[in-house]
């Protein structure tokens, strides 16, 4: 796939042609340019297309962002209010997606602005990789001394929870998937730490350990991230750091 970064009224405009010279529109670019306040919200409501993500450098690291095709696009663009939404519906229908289909590729060469953006684009990719990768080093450190200073019991203690138990709780709670806890436990900013870690007594285990968690830490984790999700549909909700949609069958009450 080839990114190419579009300047529109001074707005970054992300778009990705595909191995077939399909384009695919950042779906937050085109929700920012057209006002929305909540891109995910508003890509719930108005996009009917199949949801299709790809990997780009974001200010929080690499995120799988929402694509759009022509359709959603459109769906976005009448949605809105702006009185800019006409002019970027004749950029991207009467310019951009007619070269695109000629050519498979939009060729039009880029004005200062685009080049300038291409290049900012550039150096920002660099030095988010850059900084990742020292976040991500710190973080193995941190990691690697918390272990060696994590409690080691032979049985789980009665007010801590195993993973896989955390999972069937939240499961039959929320109806959350393994994925989002996952995320809740390892990536969420406001993660719960683990309590400690048990030992494996199965013979079959060789002498391995797994984590547990606080019960307590682990309930009040999950109450503050289900209070920040927005419900989309009766079984569907969002969460302002976690990218997409994800189900849930419950909220916390307030």
């Amino acid at each position: 796939m080839n990114l190419t970064p579009f300047d529109f009224r001074g707005a970054a405009i992300r778009v990705i042609t595909d191995e077939h010279g399909v384009p695919w529109f950042v779906g937050r670019d085109v929700c920012d340019l057209l006002g929305y306040a909540n891109p995910s919200d508003a890509m719930g409501r108005h996009c009917k297309g199949v949801v299709k993500r790809y990997p780009l450098q974001t200010p929080g690291g690499m995120q799988d962002l929402r694509v759009l095709a022509e359709g959603d696009t459109l769906r976005l663009i009448v949605n809105s209010s702006l009185p800019a939404a006409q002019e970027f519906e004749s950029w991207v229908f009467d310019e951009v997606l007619p070269t695109i289909r000629k050519t498979g590729s939009y060729q039009r060469p880029m004005t200062p602005g685009e080049q300038l953006l291409a290049q900012a684009q550039a150096v920002i990719n660099v030095e988010l990789q850059q900084a990742e990768q020292q976040v991500a080093l710190e973080r193995i450190e941190r990691r690697v001394e918390d272990l060696s200073q994590t409690t080691v019991w032979d049985h789980c203690p009665q007010n801590c929870q195993s993973l896989t138990r955390i999972k069937e709780a939240m499961l039959k709670r929320h109806g959350l998937s393994g994925a989002v806890v996952d995320y809740v436990l390892k990536v969420w900013p406001n993660q719960p730490n683990p309590a400690g870690m048990v030992r494996n007594g199965h013979e079959e285990a060789l002498g391995s350990q797994y984590l547990v968690w606080s019960k307590s830490h682990v309930t009040a984790a999950f109450h503050r991230f289900v209070s920040e999700s927005t419900m989309v549909t009766a079984t569907q909700a969002t969460h302002p750091y976690f990218e997409g949609r994800f189900r849930l069958v419950q909220k916390v009450p307030q």
